[in-house]
């Protein structure tokens, strides 16, 4: 409910922008001191139960002489949803806190009641949308493809200028700490007519307790685990404007490192991730293309499962980094649908500034973006061998409804956007895609902020 009705004022507000974009045409306001966002967090999901909170942007652009860019940037999101989902968010960015370097600090506590689990190598592992729809004979549960996550994560990003003009060195240091189990389908059933209350996993297991009883997923990550990974790489950057740039690239190599000694793992892992984003003027001040190649490959070790999904990024752009699929890299596609040891995917969007004006002493502009979104796994989790293992007396059908060896291919998604910005640094957005192939979903409507690189 949230969504639509953020979408519906923001087409009424996009709709008054085009009404009276030519009734001012100066000059945008310089912005000083503080300026600040904010949105309200207010929604209903009929498992999760009603959601509160919101979240505020706080902007310090100092004496207004690198307006748009900013000093200072404060992040606070909190909202919780009354059967036990929440987001707990605190992020700073600055690049005059420390001499010629640039900070960004992030400390989250995200407990989640029923985060998507669809197995692991894209299309290898058989998503069967029946066994979720409660309307169709071969019901199973609405979990079926759930399980419980509470994640705490922080983060500490540094980068700096490195000789050469655009060349710049990156470095930080994470730590995350995953407490994971099965859906609390008693919990989510209160209050429910029984009609409506779904199986307990003792009675109807969900993908994730099949796969612990399989031994798919080793029985030492069953309940999660923490680790601390360093990052070290170069980046190259010649955009105008890193909010919305309207021309230049972005090149990062970063190399990622989880030692054992700095973790409850039996065994540490590291990582390599390349990043290639290009923006083109199409139009001066109206039209652009930007496109963002990526690959991401285990280097090393052994890679715990709940921690495959983890997208490596020099700083984080939102309160998730997480792929393939969902919000953050192929929009339309389930949630970490396309997981593997390496994962190569792709974003090409064309954004449009529709109207720009000057209101309430802020500078708005609203614009439009059309998008596709490509990715695969180019490297597989070996799983093949234990699903061969287990006896067709356990699976209660075909192996093949679970695993198909060798399916895996490009996932597409493509769909719409509507971007409302204030004073260039807050942006409003909301991303309507919708996937190609039923295997990844259907559809996904995205409300957050920023652009999606």
């Amino acid at each position: 409910m949230r969504r639509i009705t953020l979408v519906v004022l923001m087409i009424l507000f996009f709709s008054y922008l085009l009404k009276a974009q030519n009734a001012d045409t100066a000059e945008a306001f310089t912005k000083k001191g503080w300026n600040f966002g904010m949105l309200p967090a207010v929604s209903f999901n009929s498992d999760l139960g009603f959601q509160y909170g919101g979240l505020i942007n706080f902007f310090h652009y100092g004496d207004g002489s690198r307006y748009p860019s900013y000093d200072h940037s404060f992040y606070l999101e909190v909202s919780h949803y009354t059967k036990g989902s929440g987001l707990f968010r605190f992020a700073y960015d600055s690049d005059q806190l420390l001499p010629n370097m640039r900070l960004s600090f992030d400390v989250s506590y995200m407990p989640e009641q029923a985060i998507d689990f669809l197995g692991f190598n894209g299309y290898d592992a058989v998503y069967q949308a029946n066994w979720v729809d409660d309307t169709h004979p071969d019901y199973r549960s609405r979990m079926f493809y759930k399980h419980k996550r509470n994640m705490v994560r922080l983060h500490a990003d540094l980068s700096g200028p490195w000789g050469i003009e655009g060349l710049q060195w990156a470095a930080g240091l994470e730590f995350y700490d995953f407490v994971l189990g099965s859906v609390d389908i008693d919990r989510l059933n209160k209050g429910k007519d029984e009609a409506d209350q779904m199986p307990s996993v003792e009675e109807e297991p969900g993908l994730f307790e099949r796969y612990q009883n399989w031994n798919i997923i080793p029985q030492d990550e069953l309940n999660g685990g923490s680790f601390t990974g360093i990052k070290v790489g170069l980046v190259y950057d010649t955009r105008d404007f890193e909010p919305n740039p309207s021309k230049g690239i972005w090149t990062s190599l970063l190399f990622y490192v989880a030692p054992k000694a700095l973790s409850d793992l039996d065994e540490g892992f590291s990582k390599i991730s390349f990043t290639h984003r290009h923006y083109i003027s199409l139009i001066p001040r109206r039209l652009v293309f930007a496109g963002r190649l990526g690959w991401q490959s285990r280097l090393g070790g052994h890679v715990p499962f709940y921690a495959q999904p983890l997208m490596i990024t020099t700083r984080l752009r939102g309160a998730y980094s997480e792929g393939l699929g969902g919000q953050r890299s192929l929009r339309g596609v389930m949630r970490n649908r396309v997981v593997g040891d390496a994962i190569v995917y792709a974003n090409l969007e064309l954004r449009w500034k529709i109207a720009e004006k000057k209101l309430f002493n802020q500078n708005f502009y609203l614009a439009i973006n059309t998008f596709a979104d490509a990715g695969q796994v180019t490297k597989k989790i070996e799983v093949a061998g234990a699903f061969d293992q287990v006896p067709d007396i356990y699976l209660l059908f075909n192996k093949t409804d679970y695993y198909q060896s060798g399916a895996e291919k490009l996932h597409w998604s493509a769909g719409l956007g509507l971007k409302l910005a204030m004073n260039e640094n807050f942006i409003l957005s909301a991303d309507y895609g919708r996937a190609f192939d039923a295997q990844d979903g259907e559809s996904g409507l995205y409300i957050g902020l920023n652009y999606l690189f």
